[in-house]
């Protein structure tokens, strides 16, 4: 893991290469899954089941085959284990309530000459969401992506998910029946995407699609977006936390590595201006590290995208927080709460010693899809407002017609737009 300094001549130049990570444009893959984007437009279901026998190594004769039924979804829910059902229960509620104070309502307001302003809030018709599949179990995805869906009223929700040789994974079905998914195909990769976006002959066409997914599913959800909305294009998962010296350094370690093992592109960065405290926690990296099921691939994002900062003081820490914007934010400090006004720019911020980004994976309420790769400086945490649409409403009484009339002729005309002008212009009332 590097060390850096903030007072190095090259500093600005190090801080670059650590946070510089090149997104999905590979453009032999950008082919790949062009062709197959245009082969499900083209084909429909049977490029599909195509796809899935090729890629996935299952066979069907007819997609409806590939679905899972919502009876297989609650019996997977009612099967677990007393202590998983209760996490995962949990975990749902939690993320529900939490949402739940995101709803926007629809509202309106009258001005004097009668006329109304305002804006309607309506839900999407229908959502799509990528889960990966396998042996990967991520049934924290489904609800992350499927409850804010639900909160905000969209009416169906429809899950993709990948069972490779026909691994079923019963915690992520058990969350898809948890966050009311509406239909489940075990289907993946960019087929996946593509089906969602353009619809087949059984898989039905969604507005947005959200969720992870490998390069090939981010590259396909780049290529679909203007077809449909899409979340984000994610990058590797990012944790930078700021430390005053005072938590005890395992502890720090393991935060680290708690975003160090998701892949060797994740990056983890402590920032302290205690220099012996940097010094503790890599000896706690070393001594904890060989301990880690994920120790090969935590070693490799560390010695490619981590670092230990040595900042001057606590202005010169705020400062690089907001330059790095990161995913996850963890202030372990005495008083995070006095620092909190000056953070502008990260995705989640973990306030406290006793408050690690790995309870906001699962179960704190706040959702983990959250802008990466610096791009939380314009982007935010996914949630219910991604789920909903606003129409302006606009009723003008005749008077107001009137009086508006006049500014917009004037503007009008002054774009030479004289179509624009006239209309406006019959809504005026002659003065008596």
């Amino acid at each position: 893991m590097r060390r850096m300094n903030s007072q190095s001549a090259n500093f600005e130049q190090e801080l670059n290469q650590l946070l510089a990570w090149e997104s999905v444009n590979d453009h032999n893959l950008q082919q790949t899954v062009l062709d197959i984007i245009a082969r499900v437009r083209q084909a429909g279901d049977s490029a599909v089941l195509d796809y899935t026998q090729r890629f996935d190594q299952v066979s069907a004769s007819h997609v409806t085959n590939l679905m899972i039924q919502p009876a297989q979804l609650a019996a997977a829910y009612h099967q677990l284990t007393e202590d998983k059902r209760s996490a995962l229960a949990t975990a749902a509620e939690r993320i529900r309530h939490y949402h739940s104070k995101q709803k926007q309502e629809s509202w309106q307001y009258r001005e004097v000459d009668g006329t109304v302003l305002g804006q309607q809030i309506t839900p999407l018709d229908r959502v799509g969401i990528y889960v990966p599949g396998g042996k990967a179990s991520y049934p924290s995805s489904v609800l992350m992506n499927a409850i804010p869906a639900k909160v905000a009223g969209v009416p169906e929700v429809i899950m993709c998910v990948p069972t490779p040789r026909g691994e079923v994974n019963n915690l992520v079905l058990a969350a898809a029946h948890l966050a009311g998914v509406d239909k489940v195909f075990t289907i993946g990769g960019a087929q996946a995407v593509a089906a969602l976006a353009y619809g087949t002959q059984t898989i039905p066409k969604v507005d947005k699609i959200v969720g992870p997914g490998n390069s090939y599913v981010a590259t396909a959800k780049r290529l679909v977006f203007g077809q449909v909305g899409i979340d984000m294009i994610a990058g590797p998962s990012e944790i930078l936390i700021y430390c005053d010296g005072k938590t005890h350094p395992d502890w720090i370690a393991m935060d680290l590595f708690s975003q160090a093992e998701h892949d060797e592109e994740a990056q983890a960065i402590l920032i302290s201006e205690d220099a012996a405290y940097l010094d503790a926690v890599q000896q706690s990296l070393d001594k904890l590290l060989p301990t880690l099921e994920r120790a090969v691939i935590a070693r490799a994002s560390l010695a490619g995208r981590g670092a230990l900062i040595h900042v001057q003081n606590e202005v010169e820490a705020i400062a690089l927080i907001n330059r790095i914007a990161p995913e996850h934010l963890e202030l372990s400090v005495e008083n995070p709460e006095a620092l909190l006004p000056h953070i502008r720019h990260a995705g989640a911020i973990f306030m406290g010693r006793y408050t690690p980004e790995a309870l906001g994976d699962y179960c704190a309420g706040p959702n983990h899809v959250l802008p990466t790769s610096g791009t939380a400086r314009f982007s935010s945490p996914l949630g219910v407002y991604d789920f909903q649409k606003r129409s302006s409403i606009i009723y003008c009484s005749a008077q107001g017609a009137s009086h508006l009339a006049e500014v917009a002729s004037v503007l009008a005309r002054g774009e030479s737009l004289t179509a624009h002008a006239r209309s406006a212009e019959y809504r005026m009332i002659a003065e008596e």
